[in-house]
């Protein structure tokens, strides 16, 4: 009813409105079609493991996507108890993100390096789910939209995703329209921190005209918090497993990632606790 359309899986029935042989919850879930993804190069245990998390890690970008942007289409019509649920729901999905990486943790160097020259240049860091993720929490970098000049439909995705508000601006433009902040300009580089804004979820957290919004300052925190941890356990996953060698895809490591995991996400929202 107005919020940012999300898609849904594309089910192709067959005669009598069944997709297929087997089980009513075979057909609705594809179990067949699900269980023939896994295709592992080598005779190392590990390695299925390794596909496995991955594959469902990326099930899981698909469905927070799918509840920020529900969040993001519900705080553009100032609807917060939809926004609320939805990044609620979208937690969940995070926290099983976060556990799922005990599943790699524990992967010793010897299993990972019998499988890893076998997937060649294969990254994470293609992922164009994770990438969607990326760009609805405002951390925008148009260069690595290059990665898909050769899949035209991913990179329109893409552009399109980087061009839209993220999940922050929206609940920015929502301050604004309450007279806290100033409106945020669309930008397809990384959101930048500033005093205004910070001024502004002062005033939210600390006079009682704007307490109807602290639910939403501490759901998106909640959002935050579960990026960084996230983050740590990708840093911490990759050190033990391969210390400090060059990333598959050719990216700096457990360099990039320390980064990464430094980086507050919603920075305003973590700055203002200290004059709280």
């Amino acid at each position: 009813m107005g919020h940012d359309t999300v898609e849904t899986p594309n089910l192709s029935f067959g005669r009598g409105g069944q997709p297929g042989r087997g089980t009513p919850y075979a057909q609705y879930v594809r179990l067949e079609e699900l269980h023939s993804l896994q295709h592992p190069r080598s005779k190392e245990p590990a390695e299925l493991s390794f596909i496995v998390t991955t594959q469902v890690m990326e099930l899981l970008f698909g469905l927070l996507r799918h509840e920020w942007t529900i969040a993001r289409g519900a705080l553009r019509e100032d609807d917060l108890p939809t926004a609320l649920a939805a990044l609620r729901r979208g937690t969940h999905v995070q926290d099983v993100l976060v556990e799922s990486w005990d599943l790699l943790a524990t992967m010793t160097p010897q299993e990972f390096n019998s499988f890893r020259a076998l997937f060649g240049e294969a990254s994470g860091f293609q992922s164009s789910a994770f990438l969607q993720l990326e760009f609805l929490l405002g951390n925008k970098n148009a260069a690595l939209l290059r990665m898909y000049e050769g899949v035209p439909g991913t990179l329109a995705e893409l552009a399109e995703a980087l061009r839209s508000p993220g999940l922050y601006n929206e609940a920015l433009a929502l301050l604004a329209r309450r007279g806290l902040a100033p409106r945020p300009e669309p930008s397809e580089q990384r959101y930048q921190p500033s005093e205004e804004v910070a001024a502004a979820w002062r005033r939210v957290y600390t006079e009682a005209e704007f307490a109807d919004l602290r639910p939403l300052g501490e759901g998106l925190l909640d959002v935050a918090e579960r990026v960084t941890r996230w983050r740590q356990r990708h840093l911490l996953a990759v050190k033990r497993t391969m210390g400090g060698k060059p990333g598959s895809g050719g990216s700096s490591g457990l360099a990039w990632l320390r980064r990464s995991a430094e980086q507050d996400v919603f920075p305003e929202l973590w700055t203002i606790r200290d004059s709280l």
